[in-house]
């Protein structure tokens, strides 16, 4: 039996594994991070477009704060996010971008005198602020009120992960890859680490730690058609969930992006709207306008997704032998741009496609079509990151339902939160192990232990004669096309049974190979269990959520329901043995909120089912704003939600022009 000992566990090498580990290290904590596969090749680095933060540097964000860009991610939640949570984001998202600057990513900066842009598919031309000269830039996306996504080109997750990553090792953090959790070690309610198997020889290692940290990212590959890294399977949120106590929320909420390429599905950045392009239908004519007249391309993914498919539906889309797609033209931007800004997406486009994108007219645009793209539901936890029900578990990032994003997240937003919850929960993390001993049973982990090694001999055992790839492959194909973009009674009821029959065929199957060790076959016959889990979590939370809310739309229930719907799904798994997930539901008190729900921007003012308490939390509202008079907007925020940060976060923010107002 081999165990391995430290203070801090951090399961997952992305920007938030990394950043939560950088933590631990700082309060002197021995920290190890277990990642599938060398860090730097960690998921986060396929993040293009930016990285959202109201440093208000350009003037296109001139004006921007806190305060706007809290208002643009609870709206873009559809109201189901944290407000708690989200104000904690966004007042820690300027400090933790400037903290990247210092650790060398290469933000790209504000030149000095005219800027040229396309705004509306058209040219134009402004003033850059001379104090500005030389500070970050920011571009558009979609669902924002100021440009405030920060950017390094198109390849911002690529230069933050490198820079997070070398900070990590100029620390010491000890990182072990090609390693993959398997189990969660828990005794009591407890988490005391985790069960891992080695990639290259199969063995598998118990270990040992006073807290754990789940930052395995999204679950993306669940579906047929995806964005996501092959190995962005869940496996992380699915063990927790299969400890029977730990608890996941809004499962349900997976978002679409709007603009992979076609056939491959690599995504094409939404930096490519941002600067200006646009879409077309197979007449070449720009049909966002039509639908949505004021955000037009730069409404909210979730949106822009449905108005694509809506849109190909009534016969518009350019037939090909992969199905219809749209275009994306992005050719009006021009050639320096292009090759300056958006160098990375030319690259996809040429290497993939053939089309170089910068080639003006037809010839240049880029087949889309909407596909998975990013998981707002994850591990549950509480405002400091750990588990709501098990202690000592920690979670960030896309593996964690913080509830940043509600049932819609913002472009930019991800990848800023990856950081910014790295940040956050990394403190709350390295203070709970700091604090806590460890304290638990040799016999505990053996015991853990032995449970898996038998398991994995279980899998070799079967002789079923099913194929495990074929029903990984059914899964994929029934997400797609039961519990999709757009969804209804009917296909949703359809997924539940039959992910429930696939995932009991799974003891059917015949693994051809015996090893233990370097065996295809038997990574995927432990792993597809564990993804129809979260699949069944999905599409059974959506089938029963009878509303549509963000980027979970029912077309046999159009309107968002705030009347009966304002709640959290959480979902468990109580029993080893069940074949469904149980779901219950957390209430989001509108009497607690900053913000109280009300008509989102996009589609007909009569798509809402009112809740009467936000109209008495509204005229709550508006008496505190009058009994506290004229003062600055951090007292009256204050007064209307209070939170807390560690340290020095929660400090205010400097800004050209405004200083600390």
């Amino acid at each position: 039996m081999k165990i391995i000992y430290t203070d801090a566990l951090v399961v997952g090498g992305g920007l938030a594994g990394l950043r939560s580990a950088i933590a631990a290290r700082d309060k002197g904590l021995d920290t190890i991070v277990l990642s599938m596969v060398p860090v730097k090749r960690s998921h986060s680095a396929a993040a293009q477009g930016g990285m959202q933060a109201s440093l208000a540097n350009s003037v296109k964000g001139e004006g921007d704060n806190e305060d706007i860009h809290f208002a643009d991610t609870v709206k873009g939640s559809d109201w189901g996010c944290d407000q708690k949570v989200a104000r904690m984001f966004v007042t820690t998202a300027p400090k933790a971008i400037r903290e990247l600057a210092a650790w060398g990513v290469p933000w790209s900066r504000i030149g000095k005198g005219e800027r040229t842009v396309v705004i509306n598919g058209k040219h134009e031309t402004f003033n850059e602020r001379d104090e500005a000269y030389g500070l970050i830039n920011a571009r558009d996306f979609g669902g924002t009120k100021k440009w405030r996504t920060c950017y390094t080109s198109d390849a911002t997750g690529h230069t933050m992960l490198y820079a997070v990553a070398n900070e990590a090792l100029k620390r010491d953090v000890d990182i072990h890859d090609k390693k993959e959790a398997i189990s969660i070690i828990h005794d009591n309610g407890v988490c005391h680490g985790v069960i891992v198997r080695d990639l290259i020889n199969g063995e598998l290692i118990a270990y040992v730690a006073r807290g754990t940290m789940i930052a395995t990212g999204g679950y993306g590959r669940i579906y047929k058609q995806s964005t996501n890294a092959i190995i962005c399977k869940g496996i992380g949120t699915a063990i927790v969930l299969e400890t029977g106590i730990a608890e996941l929320g809004n499962m349900e909420a997976v978002q679409f992006h709007p603009t992979p390429i076609v056939p491959s599905g690599i995504l094409l950045t939404e930096g490519c709207r941002g600067d200006g392009g646009v879409l077309r239908d197979k007449d070449g004519y720009r049909f966002m306008p039509d639908y949505e007249p004021e955000k037009k391309e730069l409404a909210s993914r979730d949106v822009v997704s449905r108005r694509m498919i809506e849109h190909i539906r009534k016969g518009k889309g350019v037939k090909s032998p992969y199905g219809d797609h749209l275009w994306l033209d992005i050719s009006i931007l021009g050639r320096e741009h292009i090759e300056k800004n958006l160098r990375d997406v030319q690259d996809i486009a040429i290497s993939f496609n053939g089309i170089d994108p910068a080639d003006e007219g037809p010839k240049g645009w880029m087949p889309v079509l909407p596909m998975q793209h990013y998981s707002m539901g994850g591990i549950r936890v509480k405002p400091t990151g750990e588990s709501t029900t098990m202690k000592g578990l920690f979670s960030a990032g896309e593996a964690a339902c913080w509830d940043l994003h509600g049932f819609n997240r913002l472009g930019g937003n991800s990848v800023s939160e990856a950081v910014v919850s790295g940040m956050i929960v990394g403190e709350y993390f390295a203070q709970y192990c700091h604090e806590t001993h460890l304290n638990t049973n040799t016999s505990v982990i053996e015991g853990h232990l032995e449970a898996q090694i038998n398991y994995l001999k279980e899998i070799l055992s079967y002789d079923g004669g099913l194929n495990i790839f074929d029903i990984k492959d059914e899964m994929r194909s029934i997400m797609q096309e039961k519990v999709g973009i757009f969804r209804n009674g009917d296909d949703l009821l359809e997924a539940v049974h039959r992910l429930e029959a696939l995932l009991k065929k799974t003891k059917e199957i015949t693994v051809e190979s015996k090893s233990l060790g370097n065996n295809p076959g038997l990574n995927e016959a432990y792993r597809v269990p564990k993804m129809l889990k979260l699949a069944l979590c999905a599409a059974k939370g959506a089938l029963q959520r009878t509303e549509s809310r963000g980027a979970h739309y029912r077309e046999d229930y159009p309107k968002r329901d705030d009347m009966h719907w304002l709640k959290r799904t959480i979902t468990t798994w109580e029993n080893p043995e069940d074949t469904l997930p149980s779901i219950h539901y957390e209430e989001i008190d509108i009497m607690e909120m900053e913000m109280p729900p009300a008509f989102r921007g996009y589609g007909r003012k009569d798509s809402l089912i009112e809740n009467p308490m936000s109209a008495q939390r509204e005229a709550e509202i508006e008496e505190i704003r009058k009994t506290l008079g004229t003062v600055d907007r951090f007292t009256i925020q204050e007064a209307l939600l209070d939170y807390e940060l560690p340290g020095k976060l929660k400090h205010k923010n400097e800004r050209v022009g405004v200083g600390y107002a």
